[in-house]
């Protein structure tokens, strides 16, 4: 067996592991009590992947001799493992389980289509040609591939918070107007507070207004939540997209002699900016939040993956990596 298949089969596993994990945090949402062991298993799960999926790449590092970053398949390994790494450090900040569950999905599909879709010649290191051996493209693909990252988990929670609002105008700013209730501290999200009610039998017709109480409180906290999530990932992930963008057209003068071409991933990676640009604008200067900012973020989600993946698969361009062209 050489090192090639070794790699593929150790990512096979990652897939399994995932697949679990993602199974852990689901069933812990459906029996929604007594489920702690069951999050705990998940989230182990997650972070076993997640030290698999590094040692797979720094080993096609060392083997290769450079970063592993050269194809779509090593990309998408790249993207799953920061993926990962994202979702673990704001699940430790937010103790909510709704993360894992939305978001292991999305990493699930990303090594799922890199190792089930792929040939095995496009999983496979080969030399770079000396067009690809920079330093401007390795800084270029790195910054993209973070910053894909964190604004695919940004953009992800504003589809979330637009689900589970219903699209309606809420007003957040009620949120702080609970923060001095006793109840308040204990409830970290909408399901954990239905787990609360329950566990506390406040179904009395005198308490019935309590409970609903708590729980309405428990949403809007929820909602704002999220919208404060997003807007600090997005914020974090725009930067990088900046400077891969800037990072790319310093290499693509080395490489094509022009900064800029209109290639059409150059094109759609601006679409990308100015949607992202406009989300923060609209927060910082507008001061937006909820519903429309979260249409904006949204919107990103789905121009990311044309970004991505959609414009590679044309089979045009200077970007394109063949595969069905």
């Amino acid at each position: 067996m050489d090192w090639n298949t070794t790699q593929n089969f150790s990512s096979n596993i990652v897939f399994g592991i995932l697949l679990f994990a993602m199974i852990s945090y689901w069933v812990s949402f459906s029996l929604f009590k007594e489920t702690k062991n069951i999050i705990q298993i998940g989230k182990l799960s997650a972070i076993i992947a997640n030290i698999l999926l590094f040692f797979i790449l720094c080993s096609r590092w060392i083997i290769a001799g450079y970063f592993p970053l050269s194809n779509l398949y090593e990309s998408l390994l790249f993207l799953t493992w920061i993926l990962l790494t994202i979702y673990l450090y704001i699940e430790f900040k937010t103790k909510s389980k709704l993360l894992g569950a939305v978001l292991l999905p999305i990493a699930l599909l990303i090594n799922g289509f890199a190792n089930l879709t792929l040939s095995a010649e496009m999983q496979k290191s080969s030399p770079l040609v000396p067009a690809l051996q920079s330093n401007w493209l390795m800084m270029h693909v790195s910054m993209m591939m973070l910053s894909y990252a964190t604004l695919i988990i940004g953009s992800l929670f504003c589809i979330l918070f637009l689900v589970l609002s219903k699209l309606q105008d809420v007003d957040l700013q009620l949120v702080d107007e609970y923060t001095s209730l006793v109840f308040y501290n204990n409830i970290f999200d909408y399901y954990e507070a239905k787990i609360f009610s329950k566990d506390r039998r406040l179904s009395e017709p005198a308490n019935l207004s309590l409970e609903e109480d708590i729980q309405e409180i428990a949403f809007l906290k929820l909602l704002k939540s999220l919208d404060n999530w997003s807007y600090r990932i997005i914020g974090l992930g725009f930067p990088f997209l900046t400077i891969g963008i800037i990072a790319g057209g310093v290499w693509a003068n080395e490489a094509w002699g022009s900064y800029w071409s209109w290639d059409p991933k150059e094109t759609w990676a601006l679409i990308t900016w100015l949607v992202f640009a406009t989300y923060l604008h609209s927060r910082i200067t507008k001061g937006w939040k909820g519903k429309k900012t979260a249409i904006l973020g949204g919107l990103g989600f789905f121009v990311i993956w044309i970004c991505y993946l959609g414009v590679n698969f044309l089979g045009k361009g200077l970007h394109s990596y063949g595969w069905l062209s």
